[in-house]
């Protein structure tokens, strides 16, 4: 639980930026300050022996680094003699100060404090004279992992990021997962594993694509925690954002965690874990993006490389990049035999059904498909996200499906799973509860089709059942006495010419025979058609919504002039009492 002295303490703090910074802002100076005496706390009994070890060693003309690392006893180190308490005896020059004790950071840290901008907010304190007080509150904080836990440390900084977030809520679904969404698809990573990952000493890796602040990585590695406090979850993430990069960074520095597998950039156009597979992966990409800006890193890579690439299946269309993201997780799983891995991603309705036979997100779906690598997909209910309120499902695939799963899907429809938040955030309005998150777990673990007062809420369908081929149905075309008009050359030399304007297309089902559903769905109601075979497409889609459909029968209609008339006798009274 986060200490209730320190998070008064940063609020105390807040009080001090009010009315020179907006409310929106004080995490750019909270966030940071709070990073940097946590890192001197930690580094504060090795301090005097990494200058006497930097002196030495520089002397020599050796590279210091390693022998730094090695007397700090952490992933990090300051060479500086300064410390915040120091920089409390020089008033006067405390910017200046500051900025040398920053740069004695070893680069990792120094890092974190560029993408925060750090700078900015420490030139903008000393104009509004607020730096030494600032600091001077922080230097007064006992921030030592004595005092404060790394697991203490780390719930109150991810406090603070969802605080400021929620302050800054216009952009705060951009780079932060709400807890309710991420504890589900938690669950549903590791609850087929629970054996292998309770035994002693085991290490796995969880890699998070589009990390934001690190909410997923942080909530993966509570649970393994919680499962077994001796196995390692190592963590790998990638964001764009620089800010929320630095915050994700600073967040594993404070649990503990090594930063060296954190990277800034964009993960699609620039893969910065190149080679790198994982066990388990969790990730949610922005809804409905657009990916226009780097359209030309990503079709080079689709045309150069096809299948030893990410995007060997297919490109979906430029204004939704949801399902390159699905691609880019595939190429990072373990191969099956190596272990196999898992993952799951929250995407929006589009990439179920979007797209017709032979399109890119249909090519994508049957690929996913036709190698089995869908377990499950939930469908969650609406406002559950910062910054939408639609629909939203989380796919769970993986290439080492349990044999009960193999050749089907499971959909579980949870969109009536829910609680009204106290106060809404954004477009959040409801939330998981914990008993919610166990039952939606439960129903994929269990693996059953399940119906709840008549209408069913899990189903397991065949991969198969998804697919369609797409037939072209031609129509002969006539002139105006009504003959059938023959091609002269060519292909159709002697033969009906088509009419486009008559051009229709049929979907059938991929298990059915297509000329039996030919002869039986087309012919009687157009005696003269014909298949145009070459044009014949494989497709699949997920109509999600219409698997969970229950057909209400409209209501007697007695019952409905009833209704009617009722509603007509009081507006007649009400109307009567008026003219009175």
């Amino acid at each position: 639980m986060a200490d209730p002295n320190l998070s008064s303490f940063l609020w105390s703090v807040a009080d001090l930026l009010r009315g020179d910074y907006r409310q929106s802002e004080y995490g750019k100076v909270i966030l940071p300050f709070t990073v940097l005496r946590r890192l001197e706390c930690v580094l504060e009994s090795t301090k005097a022996a990494v200058l006497v070890e930097w002196e030495k060693r520089t002397k020599a003309g050796l590279n210091p680094e390693p022998f730094l690392l090695r007397k700090s006893g952490q992933l990090f180190y300051n060479t500086s003699p300064l410390d915040m308490k120091t920089l409390m005896g020089d008033q006067d020059h405390i910017r200046e100060n500051l900025f040398a004790y920053l740069q004695a950071f070893s680069p990792a840290v120094r890092d974190i404090f560029e993408c925060f901008e750090f700078h900015i907010q420490i030139d903008r304190l000393a104009k509004a004279g607020l730096l030494y007080l600032v600091a001077e509150k922080f230097a007064n904080i006992d921030l030592h992992p004595e005092a404060v836990s790394n697991a203490q440390m780390g719930t109150v900084f991810e406090e603070l990021i969802r605080k400021f977030a929620e302050l800054s809520n216009e952009t705060a679904g951009e780079h932060f997962t709400p807890r309710d969404a991420i504890r589900l698809m938690v669950n549903l990573l590791f609850v087929e594993d629970d054996d292998a990952l309770t035994k002693p000493g085991v290490v796995r890796s969880l890699y998070d694509p589009t990390a934001g602040t690190g909410g997923m990585l942080s909530v993966g590695g509570e649970h393994l925690a919680e499962m077994n406090p001796d196995a390692r979850l190592v963590m790998y993430g990638q964001e764009l954002n620089a800010e929320s990069y630095a915050i994700c960074k600073a967040d594993m520095l404070i649990k503990g965690q090594d930063i060296a597998n954190i990277i800034l950039g964009n993960t699609l156009s620039n893969d910065g874990l190149l080679g790198k597979r994982f066990d388990y992966m969790l990730s949610n990409p922005p809804f409905g993006v657009e990916w226009k800006k780097i359209e030309k890193e990503i079709r080079k890579e689709a045309e150069e490389k096809g299948f030893n690439g990410r995007f060997g299946p297919g490109l979906p269309r430029v204004n939704d990049g949801s399902l390159l993201f699905l691609m880019h997780l595939i190429s990072k799983m373990r191969p099956a035999q190596d272990g196999g891995s898992r993952f799951g991603i929250v995407l929006n309705g589009s990439p179920l059904f979007t797209g017709g036979a032979g399109s890119g997100e249909s090519e994508i779906r049957r690929y996913v498909l036709e190698n089995d690598l869908v377990e499950a997909i939930i469908g969650l209910p609406t406002d559950m996200f910062y910054n939408t309120g639609i629909s939203t499902y989380i796919w769970i695939v993986s290439n080492r499906k349990p044999e009960a799963r193999k050749g089907k899907l499971q959909l579980i429809d949870a969109s009536g799973f829910w609680r009204k938040m106290r106060k809404s955030l954004g477009s959040k309005r409801k939330e998981l509860s914990p008993e919610h998150i166990d039952e939606i777990t439960k129903l994929f673990g269990n693996f059953k089709k399940v119906t709840k007062d008549g209408v069913p809420i899990s189903r397991i369908f065949k991969n198969t059942e998804f697919g369609y081929h797409t037939i072209t149905v031609e129509r002969p075309l006539r002139d105006e006495a009504g003959k059938i008009v023959l091609g002269t050359k060519g292909k159709l030399k002697g033969k009906p010419q088509p009419d486009a304007k008559l051009r229709d297309t049929e979907h059938v089902p991929l298990g059915e025979d297509i000329e039996a559903y030919f002869k039986r769905e087309v012919l009687p109601h157009a005696a003269d058609a014909w298949i145009d075979h070459e044009k014949t497409k494989v497709g699949y889609e997920i109509p999600f919504n219409r698997h969970f459909y229950v057909f209400k029968p409209p209501r007697d209609l007695a019952e409905i002039d009833a209704e009617l008339k009722g509603v007509t006798d009081r507006i007649l009274t009400m109307i009567g009492g008026l003219s009175k």
